[in-house]
């Protein structure tokens, strides 16, 4: 008997990994169309209460982040047509998305009245999280983020019969502020930073002084990392864009792999933000917070003042800071195989990427082209670099929002200038910004789709539909884990924390109470401090891993890393983050509840 030949085997290997690709993208577009033409939506109804007020012209309104909003045409909620149990029983589509009703209620013998907004939404079903599957099942197979999310984004479209995918979903998508925002800012702006620091040399010059001066090896550059991730607590875009901005060039420079530095990057984001709350994160969250009758959530200070009460309990975001630092001191056994094959690989090789990965970035940001004499300097990277941090801290400060757009603005308009001023000419600037944009077009374009798959699998009710699933009949031990791992899968479907807050906190904490209270509990704000945490933390890990969050493709673009690797290779780590997290929420409500 012959032995297989080594050329069948490989050719073999090479159809099967194009098999399955193709099977998942041919899957996903039969199963949309049977959705659509067979598959009737389950309409729903989410009720939302507020606490109203009359004003000096006897108009009862609601505070809304802070504006005065005014209530119009509340009927009773019983003659309401988009109520529960009147959507079940037509069964149609209620012909309008949302009303004011009020109720008569009482509590501790006080009758009041109780204003809410009902607002319809409806689902498939399990189909609902086709198109979510469709895009992070083919990323993480192939690869190839940019025809995954097109691929999604086409099942989730014909899903809701838009056929016309140009017209009635790409450009919808495509021409809202947040996309323009996307080619602003991560485009034009941080695109142009990094391209005029690698025509001017300043990312190198950088590194060489952080070498010089602070950094001895791959552990120090892992812990400047991770030390900056800390400082810089606001979350998000923002922290994920100068972190890994000022570190590239020091991790490159004393071979820390990417997959690691895209980890302790992604991973000091937003999990600092949900531990160091000192930023826009409670003021968002605390209007999404009121349940009536509950005096500890009745006032936005009120509410304030529970998340930061809440905070001890964020074990996840905990839990994850905590072992991206350890990572970072080098015991990497919670960290993964993937992490500590990256780094063995780049420690014994030199090579920063993995054998055939596709990094998001181009060789226009990694070849440093500096003009016949020209002499980089090291400030020319921290004067902007301080620019940059005291506008977005400045304005944070002055407005509760960092203006993001001005602080990269002005960054890129001081080295512009400097680099004019120190003799470069204008055409060699302008050919470094060239290089800089070039280098981001593609994960830019990738950003933008990943809004558009977020807004579409939100369309077809990916969340709404996990939210569903809860009932009040839930025991008390086990609301906790469950809203975890709803959240879980809501932010990584649809690759945002602060969406599925949105989706999730107004009916996760009325449940809280409802069953704190019907099940007898001796410490009922525990457990909804408890509760609270497991939708905080649990809607950070899903954005933080998810393929399509635009925090997970920033850090593996401002690191240089392949977006399935650092999917893959940050998630076995964030896992266990999360399953201890998860059971030390059991325990504390068992225990002290």
């Amino acid at each position: 008997m012959q032995p297989p030949d080594e050329n069948d085997e490989l050719a073999s290997e090479q159809q099967t990994r194009r098999f399955f690709p193709a099977a998942i993208a041919i899957g996903g577009i039969l199963a949309s169309l049977f959705v659509y033409t067979s598959v009737s939506p389950k309409w729903l109804s989410q009720k939302t209460s507020y606490r109203v007020h009359q004003n000096e012209a006897g108009e009862f309104v609601y505070d809304d982040r802070g504006q005065e909003k005014i209530i119009e045409n509340a009927l009773p909620f019983e003659e309401s047509p988009i109520r529960s149990d009147a959507l079940e029983s037509s069964g149609g589509h209620p012909g309008i998305e949302s009303q004011w009703v009020v109720e008569l209620i009482e509590v501790d013998g006080i009758k009041s009245e109780r204003y809410s907004q009902l607002q319809t939404s409806f689902h498939f079903g399990l189909w609902s999280l086709l198109p979510a599957a469709v895009a992070i099942g083919l990323c993480l197979v192939t690869g190839e983020p940019l025809t995954a999310l097109l691929l999604g984004i086409v099942t989730g479209a014909f899903m809701l019969g838009r056929f016309d995918l140009t017209d009635a979903v790409l450009l919808p998508n495509l021409a809202s502020q947040q996309a323009a925002t996307i080619l602003l800012l991560y485009l034009w702006l941080v695109g142009g930073l990094m391209g005029i620091w690698s025509r001017t040399g300043a990312a190198r010059a950088f590194a060489e002084f952080m070498t010089s001066h602070f950094v001895r090896g791959p552990r120090s550059a892992r812990l400047v990392a991770w030390l900056l991730g800390i400082i810089f607590f606001q979350g998000g875009s923002i922290s994920v864009i100068l972190v890994g901005t000022i570190v590239k060039p020091v991790a490159d420079k004393e071979k820390v792999s990417h997959e690691e530095l895209s980890y302790i990057v992604d991973s000091t984001a937003s999990p600092v933000a949900s531990v160091i709350p000192f930023n826009a994160w409670p003021v968002y969250v605390q209007a999404l917070l009121f349940v009536p009758g509950v005096s500890f959530l009745a006032t936005e200070a009120d509410r304030i003042a529970f998340f930061f009460r809440s905070v001890p309990l964020s074990f996840y975001g905990i839990l994850a800071v905590t072992g991206t630092f350890l990572m970072s001191l080098g015991f990497t056994q919670l960290s993964g195989a993937g992490i500590r094959k990256a780094a063995m690989r780049a420690r014994t090789t030199g090579q920063l990427d993995a054998p055939g990965a596709m990094p998001m970035s181009s060789q226009e940001l990694q070849i440093t082209r500096i003009p016949p004499g020209y002499r980089p300097h090291v400030l020319e990277f921290f004067i902007p670099i301080l620019l940059l941090v005291a506008t977005a801290v400045g304005t944070f400060i002055a407005t509760g929002v960092p203006k993001v757009n001005w602080a990269f603005g002005l960054a890129l308009i001081v080295s512009v200038v400097v680099a004019l001023v120190k003799g470069m000419r204008l055409h060699s600037v302008m050919e470094g910004i060239g290089d800089g944009l070039k280098g981001v077009v593609l994960p830019s374009v990738i950003l933008m789709l990943a809004v558009t798959i977020g807004n579409i699998s939100r369309e077809v009710g990916a969340g709404i539909y996990l939210v569903d699933l809860l009932g009040q009949r839930i025991p008390y031990v086990a609301l906790p884990i469950t809203l975890q791992l709803i959240t879980m899968t809501i932010a990584f479907s649809t690759g945002t924390s602060w969406g599925t807050y949105a989706l999730v906190f107004p009916l996760a904490m009325p449940l809280a109470w409802d069953i704190a209270i019907a099940q007898g509990l001796t410490n009922p704000e525990l457990y909804m401090s408890v509760c609270f945490a497991t939708v905080l933390n649990g809607s950070v890990f899903g954005d933080q891993c998810s393929p399509i969050s635009d925090t997970t493709i920033l850090s593996a673009m401002t690191t240089g890393c392949d977006l399935a690797d650092h999917v893959k290779t940050q998630l076995v780590p964030a896992m266990y983050a999360a399953t201890l997290a998860g059971l030390m929420w059991t325990a504390t409500v068992y225990v002290f509840t």
